[in-house]
């Protein structure tokens, strides 16, 4: 498999410091769209790794329905900032919680992957 290791280390920051930012009820900042626009490219090459690899479909699945989850909690901040959020999703931070830590756990399973 690719080695994909840098791109698993920034989605596993990205995605614990935006839940966190955004459950600390933050502002939107620019460099938090930045994060978010590089993790989308992040998720594609792991998707590519995972599909040149022919071997795990399976978790390629998993990992890109999990990150759909993911993005659209992300994607309700970055369009609309912490007010677009909260209208949104406001009520459903443990929802979000669980959709991240979902994620997470994928990533995972991808490293191991790389043997990292």
């Amino acid at each position: 498999m690719l080695d994909v290791i840098k791109s698993l280390d920034r989605l596993t920051w990205n995605t614990q410091h935006h839940f966190t930012h955004i459950e600390a009820q933050h502002d939107f900042i620019r460099a938090w769209a930045i994060q978010f626009e590089l993790g989308y490219t992040d998720v594609r090459v792991v998707q590519m790794a995972l599909q040149l690899d022919g071997k795990h479909h399976d978790l390629l699945q998993k990992f890109t329905a999990a990150y759909e989850k993911v993005y659209d909690y992300e994607y309700a901040f970055v369009a609309g900032g912490l007010e677009g959020f909260n209208e949104k999703y406001g009520d459903k931070i443990e929802d979000y919680r669980a959709a991240a830590d979902e994620f997470l756990g994928l990533i995972d399973q991808v490293r191991a992957l790389n043997g990292k």
